[in-house]
């Protein structure tokens, strides 16, 4: 709620009326939950034009500096993309994309930004398989860097989000050699 005075935005200009001593406007403002870190998530759900959206979005930062939260997230699903620019230009940036939304973020405070870098890497395993005459296996790509150039190397691949290492081993060894012995492939007994 603003006292004494409202302020009314389009996309290309702000103005301030100011209103009776007496009387109080309230602002809308962009639905926002409370994270753990003293900070807002904005689920934009809704299909929103851009001229409404700036003016929400300015006004939503405005109260949320008031309340002294420090970063805000906004997730951004793809049909919504309308909205990046207005974003933007209200000091957000890009954290990380999936493939059905984007995720922006902006530090309010006037301190060094904390907001963590998004994950930028990916986990590999390989496999060292050795059978009782001490023969290791081996393979050469069938696609790839490698593929074609008669260079032999361990069984590897990459761990898919959320899977166990002994399992992606497992799978690796699998797709690359036809071989699924867990017993086998994991040394045990």
């Amino acid at each position: 709620m603003i006292k004494n005075m409202s302020i009314l935005t389009s996309s290309m200009s702000v103005e301030k009326q100011f209103m009776p001593e007496n009387r109080v406007q309230q602002v809308e403002l962009l639905n926002s939950i409370n994270d753990l870190h003293g900070g807002v998530v904005v689920n934009i759900e809704q299909p929103m034009d851009s001229r409404v959206f700036s003016p929400l979005l300015r006004a939503s930062i405005s109260q949320w500096r008031q309340q002294g939260k420090r970063g805000v997230w906004i997730k951004l699903p793809i049909e919504h993309a309308n909205l990046v620019e207005a974003a933007v230009k209200e000091g957000f940036r890009y954290h990380h994309a999936e493939p059905d939304y984007l995720m922006l973020v902006c530090w309010l405070p006037e301190t060094t930004d904390t907001i963590p870098q998004n994950a930028s890497h990916r986990v590999g395993v390989g496999a060292f398989v050795m059978n009782n005459q001490r023969e290791v296996l081996v393979v050469q790509e069938n696609s790839g860097k490698f593929k074609g150039t008669g260079v032999w190397k361990l069984p590897t691949g990459v761990v898919n989000e959320g899977e166990d290492l002994c399992t992606s081993v497992i799978r690796e060894v699998k797709e690359e050699t036809g071989v699924s012995d867990k017993n086998t492939i994991c040394g045990l007994k």
